[in-house]
């Protein structure tokens, strides 16, 4: 099978058809041989890089992040992961017996199950909004979060992208909508920085998290929590550390808290930059020119997948970025996933969702992927789904 051009920049399995950027994402060579420049640097004089270099190292990293993100390096922070940002916001704020919180049931499992455990201990009550897919438009996202809305509501937990069905939700609108009710929003942007256009000064969620792992392809480890400036006063990361009394000015609260949770390897934050210049380095349009080329991908997948199975696509094409999720038959077993990998070598995700006996596959485009490699999977689907 012809390979993409551009798969040479990965370091990836050439024998396997890897269709799951989008779980872990997957680092350009480039950008790994700048992570093991960073570690030997920082493992020839570890205090000088931790103490004397760092700081400054991780300023200018967040001024390239947010100029990718349309946000101010302040209000940025780095955490390991998506999932750790939306627990130190869950975990920063105060509820009330009865206050509500508001998600969907597209919500990524880890961060309902912090948001379940924060508000088991508060006394508070979580609103599941059923968002539905298949579906016919943004309207109906919209329509399903404000309806879950009452006088009670303190906040909502909302996905950008979501990572079982893939779908894109009207972020701008439903935080502008909410803003309306009073009611902030904690947006797990974990699929969003690199795949779909941002800004976040515009959108104005008092809280967003990200990955830099996946769509921007910087080393796993690489996220970050933009908090809005008037809601960092009680932000706390869920590890408290120096920062907490640290007797310095020049620097916010927030900042001072988040800059320091404790010794760890900070390579792959500072490797964003690098992230960010290469990928989009790799096609004359840089970053625009990327999400729209695995825009197209993911939605030539899904048309090859909806054919072989023989139903209509799940979700209009403007409610996609890089993500497809289609719908298998009733009772389609999970050991399918691990047959396509052991039998064909094709890496791609099946789930339940929202509940057994319902399967779902969901594929990834990313610019080292063909659509000669969806055509494999869409070609052998058919035969694994008469086995399992």
């Amino acid at each position: 099978m012809k390979e993409s051009a551009l798969a040479v920049h990965w370091t990836l399995d050439a024998h396997a058809i890897f269709l799951n950027h989008g779980s872990f994402g997957a680092c350009p060579r480039v950008v790994l041989d700048k992570q093991a420049e960073l570690r030997a640097r920082l493992e020839a004089q570890p205090v000088q890089f931790m103490l004397r270099d760092l700081e400054a190292m991780c300023e200018e990293a967040l001024a390239a992040l947010g100029a990718f993100l349309g946000a101010d390096a302040e209000d940025l922070a780095f955490v390991p992961n998506a999932t750790t940002g939306v627990n130190a916001v869950l975990r920063s704020l105060r509820f009330d017996p009865g206050d509500e919180i508001v998600t969907t049931d597209h919500t990524y499992g880890a961060c309902r199950n912090a948001l379940d455990w924060v508000a088991e201990r508060a006394g508070a009550r979580v609103v599941t909004a059923p968002v539905p897919f298949p579906i016919g438009g943004a309207n109906e996202i919209e329509a399903a979060v404000l309806g879950a809305v009452t006088p009670r509501t303190r906040l909502a937990l909302l996905d950008h992208v979501t990572s079982p069905t893939g779908l894109v939700f009207p972020i701008a609108r439903l935080v502008a909508a909410l803003a309306e009710r009073g009611v902030d929003c904690l947006i797990d942007g974990a699929h969003a920085p690199g795949m779909v256009p941002l800004d976040l000064r515009a959108m104005g969620a008092a809280y967003y998290t990200g990955n830099c792992h996946k769509w921007l392809c910087a080393p796993k480890g690489a996220a970050f929590l933009h908090v809005r400036r008037d809601r960092q006063a009680g932000i706390v990361p869920t590890t408290i550390s120096h920062g907490l009394t640290l007797p310095r000015s020049d620097r916010s609260r927030f900042q001072l808290l988040f800059g320091w949770t404790g010794t760890g390897d900070p390579t792959a934050a500072l490797c964003v930059p690098d992230a960010i210049r290469t990928v989009g380095a790799l096609v004359p349009g840089g970053w625009p020119e990327v999400r729209q080329r695995n825009h197209a991908l993911a939605l030539a997948g899904r048309d090859l997948l909806c054919r072989a199975l023989g139903i209509p696509a799940p979700a209009p094409d403007d409610l996609l970025g890089s993500l497809a999720t289609v719908p298998l038959p009733d009772g389609s077993d999970l050991g399918l996933q691990e047959a396509l990998w052991t039998q064909e070598a094709i890496e791609v995700p099946l789930f339940p969702w929202p509940a057994a006996p319902r399967r779902h596959l969901r594929i990834s485009a990313q610019l080292y992927n063909t659509i000669a490699q969806f055509e494999v999977l869409a070609t052998v689907l058919p035969s694994f789904l008469q086995r399992f």
